[in-house]
């Protein structure tokens, strides 16, 4: 796995400003397995103006054609896969077999879905005596997390270039090596020089640099809602578009109607998926006191099964964060059932699938985002509670809703503060809209309503 050790900008790959370099290491046995530039304010002043000069013939693009190049990225990821899975595996951890069917599958469907929306999109529409025009904001500053590291370039990069922006992107410091494979695949696919630029380096040197950017339209943001706060800060200032998908402390709601062992196991393996490193995961699952002992025996069991198969966290930093959270339910009186604060393994950064019972609304563990593989199981009188619980929280992006009856389920699923539900297991749809609530968020991505974020208005009377 060869690392550039330069930047991409305008179209070919440059050396940084700096000497100063990032080690990538791989959480499952700890070892360096390359190094990057640690981007400085000069780099990404260089990326932000090929970014602009590129601008005007991109957004002059026809549509069809956009759509053509963002098809042939596709193109590339697809005969790529395999490249793709394996940098993801050895940056994150995640195992291979995963990293094929999600981190690879996912951004694949959604740079598809964007080829097929540009070509098809409504740019223009009559009102009346206007003419109302949807134009490109301009020069995006794409700032992406290391959990979904490839899904969540993509559902920022397609968009933004099927509206006729152009990008400068600053990956997560975890896992840039995946991000310079996608800008390969962005030269390879015949994407103009500056529509797409690169910028590897450290969140508050590059991130803070970009996101302040006199040059830079829009800024889309993806992780905790703490660093959200800083960029929404920044973005206000200047009077710039800012998108911000932020933390989650989503509910996985069980009504008494549903089928128990289903939702059960359903819910465990969402929380256990990626290691708990995805910021909708369904952490907080809720039970009707009836059959609320039945349901932590099946969490107890069903959790087990994943001790061999589930890959580490990212970084030592993160193992920290998340047995420090396990210690804090265990203090703070939650029952645990299934595994707990000590290491699994010698090597790598590994945290036991745990699940914690009798779990209070007021507890740290049911309030804070934890990003591992924990899951908090609480008890509800009625649905009254039920909905209290859920709501609860500072956070309302995304939840689950379980019942007999479908209707039961949305007519539920209606009063969640919440921006995605999925009902009775709905699986993940990449045209859908994605995006939280309250303090998950603001804009939303994929489908049509994240394009639209790409796009300013201008009406004309005649």
């Amino acid at each position: 796995m060869k690392a550039h050790d330069g930047m991409y900008i305008d179209g070919e790959w440059r050396p940084a400003a700096g000497p100063d370099t990032i080690a990538v290491v791989n959480p499952a046995d700890e070892q360096v397995i390359a190094h990057v530039p640690a981007g400085t304010i000069e780099d990404v002043d260089a990326a932000v103006r090929a970014a602009r000069a590129a601008f005007p013939a991109w957004a002059a693009t026809p549509p069809a054609e956009r759509a053509a190049r963002i098809g042939a990225l596709r193109d590339v990821l697809v005969a790529r896969k395999d490249e793709i899975a394996e940098t993801v595996t050895a940056e994150l951890g995640s195992p291979l077999k995963f990293s094929h069917a999600v981190h690879v599958g996912a951004p694949i469907a959604v740079a598809g879905s964007y080829a097929d929306l540009a070509a098809s999109y409504a740019f223009e529409e009559k009102v009346g005596n206007s003419s109302v025009h949807l134009e490109p904001v301009g020069v995006v500053g794409a700032i992406t997390p290391w959990n979904y590291p490839l899904h969540q370039i993509v559902a920022k990069v397609a968009p933004a270039l099927a509206a006729g922006c152009t990008v400068v992107l600053k990956p997560a410091e975890d896992t840039p090596l995946v991000a310079q494979l996608f800008a390969e695949a962005v030269h390879e696919a015949g994407v103009p020089a500056g529509v797409f630029n690169l910028v590897t380096g450290l969140g508050p040197v590059a991130g803070q640099a970009l996101a302040g950017h006199e040059g830079v339209d829009l800024v889309s943001f993806t992780g905790s809602t703490a660093v959200g706060r800083q960029i929404g800060a920044t973005a206000g200032a200047a009077v710039k578009r800012v998108a911000l998908e932020l933390g989650g402390k989503s509910a996985n709601v069980i009504l008494p109607s549903a089928d128990l062992a289903k939702a059960v196991n359903v819910g465990v393996a969402n929380v256990m998926s990626n290691s708990g490193q995805t910021c909708s995961a369904w952490t907080r699952m809720l039970v009707h006191d009836s059959q609320y002992d039945e349901a932590v025996a099946l969490a107890a069991e069903a959790a087990a099964k994943y001790g061999e198969r589930i890959g580490p966290v990212v970084n030592a930093k993160q193992q920290e964060r998340v047995r420090g959270y396990i210690e804090k339910g265990v203090t703070e009186g939650a029952r645990l059932v299934a595994g707990g604060p000590e290491a699994p393994r010698e090597q790598g950064y590994f945290v036991s699938p745990t699940v914690f019972a009798d779990v209070r609304p007021e507890m740290t563990i049911a309030q804070e985002e934890i990003f591992g593989p924990v899951l908090s199981i609480m008890r509800y009188e009625d649905e009254a509670d039920a909905l209290r619980i859920a709501n609860g929280t500072v956070y309302g992006l995304a939840g689950a809703v379980w019942a007999g009856d479908e209707t039961e389920a949305v007519a539920f699923a209606r009063r969640l503060d919440t921006g995605q539900v999925d009902i009775n297991g709905g699986r993940f749809n990449p045209r859908a809209p994605f995006g939280g609530y309250k303090q998950s968020g603001v804009g939303r991505e994929l489908g049509s309503h994240g394009l639209s974020e790409y796009l300013q208005t201008k009406s004309l009377q005649f």
